[in-house]
């Protein structure tokens, strides 16, 4: 992302394979407003720093809500990080983010224990029995 000149033809090639690309850790670092009109995403995943109090501070608040909305209005997709409460869940669900991720639904686990979830056989994860 520090040269995007040479990442745009790359981002192209990826996406005319299938793939789907989102910005991590949107709203730190080297993600950029500018990113979202020039290349080909399909969605964002807020950081964890803003999703992590939004529940207890306005500001946050104000700021997950704004790019949930401007991240819609585009036609991307929003993944929110760090959720580890109810409270955050509900704030999340009630902004209409789509996707949430973090601790209050599951810890960190092994591939061998996701994959009997997905195929629907069972299984339980670390933390979240």
């Amino acid at each position: 992302m520090t040269d995007p000149e040479t990442a745009l033809p790359m981002l192209r090639r990826i996406t005319s394979t299938g793939a789907r690309l989102a910005i991590d850790d949107f709203g730190t670092g080297y993600s950029s407003l500018a990113y979202l009109q020039r290349f080909p995403l399909h969605g964002i995943k807020i950081d964890r720093s803003f999703v992590a109090d939004m529940a207890t501070r306005e500001p946050s608040h104000a700021i997950v809500r704004s790019t949930v909305q401007l991240a819609r209005s585009l036609g991307l997709n929003v993944v929110a990080e760090g959720i580890e409460d109810q409270q955050t869940a509900d704030a999340l669900r009630t902004i209409g983010c789509d996707l949430a991720q973090g601790y209050y639904f599951a810890s960190p686990a092994l591939a061998e224990e996701i994959d009997p979830l997905l195929r629907g056989s069972g299984g339980t994860i670390r933390g979240a029995e």
